[in-house]
């Protein structure tokens, strides 16, 4: 429940445009708080965290007036999330890992945002290979081991993240490994970009990532079909996220960690997945 006030800390208190509701900034203005949560889930059994660094490319920070801040915020993040598992691996002596995450932006390259204009489109593949660099420099350069491209709706957005990572990766950088998640958005079992699991997994393959899988958006239960669908036209390992069910009326998620953990251990022992977690509404309790 942070105010306005602790959003913007001191660094930020005269900037024009609002700032909460800016989640990534917190690892600028809150690091602490950032810090405790990663080890709440360490500590209830995690092996990979997530970087604060959903929104974190130029695009999306455009939105709060911070594009300037990119880079900066993906270093921070990574180096917060470091810092955690560093923490938690020495005191259980069980590695732990920094998955960079790399979320899908506001803007779309499928979708035109205009509906009298269907042909209309508000960012560029190039305009999102820049910002996907930008930050994946931030990431790796903060010290994170794996590349989480996720939450994809639009498999072209994906891409160009995954062909901003490649060209680092032959240019820059030490390879590292790659995880690809996509979500589907309902019980069509297809992307918001209109495809379906197999057809996505087909359109990413060529960056051949070390995982492949689906988060977000839905439930365990409501997500086994289309991991089952995934896993049998890949031979990456599979990673499967799900929400705590479905939102309630009022946005909330009420399924209990019990109830997760059940459907995602009927997942392991049916042989559908080799990572679990949690997205939206899942607490350290639901990992544990």
């Amino acid at each position: 429940n942070l105010t306005e006030e602790a959003f913007r800390s001191q660094e930020f208190k005269d900037h024009p445009k609002p700032l909460k509701g800016n989640n990534d900034l917190l690892s600028i203005t809150q690091s602490d708080i950032i810090c405790k949560i990663h080890k709440e889930y360490l500590l209830s059994g995690a092996d990979i965290i997530e970087t604060n660094t959903f929104s974190s490319t130029r695009i999306a920070q455009a939105d709060y007036g911070l594009e300037h801040l990119a880079y900066r915020l993906n270093k921070i993040s990574a180096q917060v999330a470091r810092k955690a598992a560093n923490e938690i691996t020495a005191q259980t002596g069980s590695k732990r890992y920094v998955a960079g995450a790399m979320g899908p932006t506001n803007k779309t390259l499928s979708v035109s945002p205009s509906v009298e204009k269907p042909d209309y489109r508000n960012v560029s593949f190039d305009e999102l290979v820049e910002a996907y660099t930008e930050q994946a420099k931030g990431l790796l350069d903060g010290g994170v081991d794996i590349m989480l491209v996720e939450t994809i709706f639009d498999t072209a957005n994906a891409k160009a993240a995954l062909f901003a990572l490649q060209n680092l990766f032959e240019e820059e950088y030490d390879p590292r490994p790659i995880f690809v998640s996509g979500t589907i958005v309902d019980k069509s079992g297809r992307t918001l970009s209109g495809q379906t699991g197999e057809a996505f997994v087909i359109s990413i393959s060529h960056s051949e990532p070390l995982c492949i899988g689906l988060n977000c958006a839905l439930g365990a239960v409501e997500m086994r079909p289309f991991i089952e669908t995934i896993g049998k036209c890949t031979t990456a390992y599979i990673i499967c996220y799900p929400n705590a069910g479905l939102p309630n009326t009022f946005g909330g998620y009420d399924e209990t960690p019990e109830v997760t953990a059940k459907h995602l251990k009927e997942f392991a022992l049916d042989g559908l997945v080799n990572i679990v977690g949690g997205c939206c509404g899942t607490t350290p309790a639901h990992i544990r």
